[in-house]
C-alpha cells in the first residue's frame, strides 16, 4: 500500500464533520493574535500571493476565513472568450460525459446522476454533454465565478461525507465527488443547461452563494430549492465561495471544445479560457 491509498484509508473512520466544525470554529475566530498566527503560517506554508488581494496586508483581515475568501484587485483576472474557468485551481479532468458517468481519475468513473442528487430528471439533459473538474488547492483564490451567463433554475444541497477532494483521495476513494456533501446550482443559458457543483471536503467550513449566503451545512437530507424570480449571474460575475479548499465540478448540457491541456492535471486561473462555448462548433 502507497503513501496516497494510506492517506484515502485513513479518511474513512475519521468523524469528518466533526472535525470540520471545529476547523470552521477556529476560522471564524477574531481574537487578533489567534487569527493572524493562522494567517501569517498559512501564507508562510502554502507560498500565498498577497499582491493580487485587494487587501494585501494580512492583518487587516478579521478573520481567517475572511482571508481565505479573499477578494483579489479588479484586474487580477480578466476573462478570456468563450468558456471560461469558473475558479483558481488544476484543470484535473474534461471532457465528454458518455453514458451519463464522468472520469474522476485515472481508472475512475462516477455517475452524473449521483452527482446531481440522484434526481435522473435532473440528470438528463447532461448526460450527453460535457464536464470540467477544477480542484482548488489552499493556496488558491477561493471565490467561485460564472463560465458563462446563466439564470439560477434551482438549487439542491445534497448531503454526504467530507473526503479530501485531492488527487491522492480521488485516485483511491469510489465516487468521491458524489460522495461528498455538495451543493447543485442549476442554471439555464443560451447555450443549454448549465449545472455548477461545489463539492464541500474534509475542513471545509461551508459553502456560500451570492444569492442565499452560506448554505452548509444543513441537515441531513436532499433539499432543493426552486427560483421564480429571476436570478441572473453574467459571465465572470461571482457566483459561491469556499471557507477553506475544495472543488467546482462543471456540467453543461451540450459536447464542448476544450482546448489543448493535460488530461492529468493542468494549473490554471478563474475566467482563463477553457474552449468555445458549447454549441458553437
Amino acid at each position: 500500500m502507497d503513501r496516497q491509498e494510506l492517506f484515502a484509508r485513513i479518511q474513512y473512520p475519521l468523524p469528518q464533520h466533526a472535525i470540520s466544525r471545529l476547523i470552521g470554529q477556529l476560522a471564524d475566530c477574531r481574537i487578533a493574535w489567534v487569527k493572524d498566527l493562522f494567517i501569517r503560517r498559512f501564507i508562510e506554508t502554502y507560498g500565498v500571493d498577497m499582491s493580487q488581494a485587494r487587501q494585501p496586508d494580512p492583518g487587516a483581515y478579521p478573520c481567517f476565513n475572511d482571508f481565505f475568501t479573499r477578494e483579489l484587485k479588479l484586474d487580477a483576472r480578466p476573462i478570456g472568450e468563450g468558456l471560461v474557468s469558473p475558479a483558481d485551481g488544476v484543470l484535473s479532468r474534461y471532457g465528454r460525459i458518455e453514458h451519463g458517468t464522468l472520469i474522476q481519475a485515472k481508472g475512475q468513473t462516477y455517475s452524473l446522476s449521483a452527482l446531481l442528487g440522484g434526481d435522473v430528471s435532473r440528470a438528463a439533459p447532461f448526460r450527453q454533454g460535457s464536464f470540467a473538474t477544477v480542484y482548488l488547492a489552499p493556496k488558491d483564490y477561493h471565490r467561485v465565478h460564472m463560465p458563462m451567463t446563466g439564470t439560477l433554475r434551482e438549487m439542491t444541497y445534497v448531503p454526504g461525507r467530507l473526503f479530501s477532494v485531492n488527487s491522492a483521495t480521488a485516485n483511491y476513494v469510489p465516487g468521491l465527488f458524489a460522495r461528498n456533501e455538495r451543493l447543485v446550482c442549476i442554471f439555464d443559458t443560451e447555450r443549454g443547461p448549465l449545472a455548477m457543483v461545489l463539492v464541500g471536503a474534509m475542513i471545509v467550513a461551508g459553502i456560500e452563494t451570492t444569492w442565499a449566503g452560506q448554505v452548509t451545512p444543513l441537515s441531513g437530507r436532499v433539499q432543493t430549492t426552486r427560483f421564480d424570480e429571476p436570478i441572473v449571474i453574467e459571465k465572470g460575475q461571482e457566483m459561491g465561495r469556499f471557507k477553506l479548499g475544495s472543488t467546482v465540478v462543471m456540467c453543461l448540457g451540450r459536447e464542448t471544445a476544450f482546448g489543448d491541456f493535460d488530461p492529468e492535471g493542468n494549473p490554471i486561473s478563474m475566467g482563463q479560457r477553457l474552449g468555445e462555448l458549447p454549441g458553437t462548433v
